[in-house]
């Protein structure tokens, strides 16, 4: 897991520096927001995109999809998603990626310590705190992003690929009533020993219902063993027969473990936010 998360730092920390001589493109409708630091000393941003209608109705409540690891895949959500509010396939929502503030953040570190539900063998100081970052979010995301941009409460979203997936897929069992829908795109399933295949068991043992849309992917070139560990995921769904649970598994074929990524979010978007999109009327032909 170690060596997975140190490669997959260095494929994703690539930068190629433009020509400063030129003015930097950005994303339209979108902004950074620095939150103060918490009481542990964390420094959170939130990556936000807005909807076109936003400014001009005021009265309006929007969806929300919070997206883990924006400084990667803010953008990869913002650009799929024009597309399928053109084609009617999702309604207007708000997008809100989660990242850090500060002078180069080392993503790798912060993200393991975040978005991982349970301690990895081999980085057991620097993991295992995602109920801390799930408290955040409840604590100071919900309640700026529902304040500042008319967010509805009853309409929030999870989507994240990789431990932002992993850590998808524990809130859904940790804190069933804040999401309505989930997109783990190849899900770190294999951290802790197939943890959170235990944590799906041990709910589906508990009778509660789950009301929730999820949508989970792999890689066909994924690491075999981390793919194996994602089809294990992906084969016990149907046994479970979870009340409530719609869900829908895809393996992406012909990528590897973040080419995923471009797939998943677009088709994940669709499918978890298909019931709304059906009461805005049909798609565009």
């Amino acid at each position: 897991m170690k060596r997975f998360l140190t490669i997959l730092g260095l494929v994703m920390s690539t930068v190629t520096h433009a020509d400063t001589s030129y003015p930097p493109y950005s994303l339209p409708g979108t902004q950074l927001r620095a939150l103060p630091a918490t009481e542990q000393g964390r420094r959170y941003q939130l990556h936000v995109h807005l909807p076109a209608s936003f400014a001009r109705e005021p009265q309006r409540r929007y969806p929300v999809l919070y997206v883990t690891d924006a400084y990667w895949d803010f953008a990869t959500f913002v650009g799929s998603y024009g597309n399928l509010v053109y084609d009617r396939v999702v309604p207007e929502f708000i997008i809100v990626g989660l990242g850090y503030a500060g002078e180069q953040p080392d993503y790798d570190a912060l993200r393991l310590w975040d978005l991982s539900p349970v301690r990895l063998a081999d980085q057991q100081g620097e993991s295992g705190h995602a109920d801390q970052f799930l408290a955040t979010l409840k604590q100071v995301v919900f309640p700026l992003v529902e304040r500042d941009y008319r967010a509805d409460p009853a309409q929030r979203y999870l989507a994240g690929s990789s431990l932002g997936g992993l850590f998808a897929l524990h809130v859904m069992y940790a804190a069933p009533e804040l999401f309505k829908g989930y997109i783990a795109a190849s899900p770190a399933v294999v951290a802790g020993g197939d943890w959170i295949i235990g944590r799906a068991k041990a709910y589906a043992a508990t009778g509660k219902p789950l009301n929730a849309r999820l949508y989970v992917t792999g890689a066909e070139h994924e690491w075999p063993g981390f793919l194996a560990g994602i089809q294990r995921y992906q084969a016990l769904l149907p046994e479970l027969k979870q009340p409530g649970l719609v869900f829908q598994s895809r393996i992406i074929d012909g990528e590897r473990h973040a080419g995923t990524k471009a797939e998943s979010y677009t088709r994940g978007m669709r499918f978890v936010f298909e019931p709304l999109a059906l009461a805005h009327g049909p798609a565009r032909d």
